[in-house]
């Protein structure tokens, strides 16, 4: 799959680790550890969905995420995603939440994301 990805974790073990299943799939994959510079590259290229990990972030800035970028999947991640925490990510505009050491259910939701916002 052509396009690009932004990945938001502080963890550097785990960014590696996303990114590197997700370089498999597009073409173009880049990590930040600041919600400011996940803006600025999204706006600069164009990115087809995001890694949001809830832990560099807040659930408040996944809604302004969404609202700034409203057709963007948000996919969430968090070490221990519970369905309190679920319910409240979709709520906030996420388009699903992973443990973030699942990586292959972390690259199937967004590629489930990123083949719906096409369909549609």
């Amino acid at each position: 799959m052509k396009g690009s990805i932004v990945v938001l974790e502080k963890d550097p073990r785990l960014a590696l680790s996303l990114a590197g299943s997700l370089r498999r799939e597009f073409s173009c994959v880049q990590v930040t550890t600041s919600e400011e510079d996940l803006r600025a590259k999204i706006r600069r290229d164009s990115s087809g969905a995001v890694v949001f990990s809830i832990e560099s972030g807040r659930l408040s800035d996944v809604s302004i995420l969404h609202a700034e970028f409203p057709l963007l999947p948000i996919i969430c991640t968090h070490r221990v995603p519970d369905e309190d925490m679920w319910m409240a990510a979709l709520g906030a505009g996420a388009t699903d939440v992973c443990a973030v050491n699942d990586v292959r259910g972390i690259l199937d939701a967004v590629l489930r994301s990123v083949e719906a916002l096409k369909a549609a």
